[in-house]
């Protein structure tokens, strides 16, 4: 029964290892890169697509054909789109991230609940200057 025992407790580890790469290399993916236009600031979304020119979602940017495929706002090609990497990374430059409080490591939509957030409670104090009469 132990000999049972020490295979299964060998065997978690090797498990747990194979899932961590597996995490790793989704991030560094250029699949779920973002591309964005260097014109007009669009940004292509695989996991988005685009619906407005049939593309459908979960088609990553290398897979679109560049003799076909424009931008959908400016109409300019693929060669005007840069990667900005995958959606869960922080916007910035890497030697930036350190600074501002933490800040700067925040996604995009985490600095949007941020702001619109401390903008809704700000907004629910001053109404509330009004009970103290």
């Amino acid at each position: 029964m132990s000999d049972e025992l020490e295979s299964v407790e060998q065997s978690k580890p090797v498990a747990e290892a194979a899932e961590a790469p597996v995490e790793a290399t989704a991030e560094t993916d250029p699949a779920t890169h973002r591309f964005e236009c260097r014109s007009c600031g669009y940004v292509y979304d695989p996991e988005e697509g685009v619906k407005k020119v049939g593309i459908d979602a979960g088609t990553a940017f290398s897979d679109l054909d560049p003799l076909s495929f424009r931008c959908p706002v400016c109409r300019s090609k693929t060669a005007a789109f840069r990667d900005i990497g995958p959606r869960s990374k922080a916007s910035g430059f890497e030697e930036n991230l350190n600074f501002g409080l933490g800040v700067n490591r925040m996604t995009p939509g985490q600095k949007n609940v941020l702001i619109f957030g401390s903008l809704a409670l700000g907004f629910a104090f001053f109404l509330s200057l009004y009970s103290l009469r």
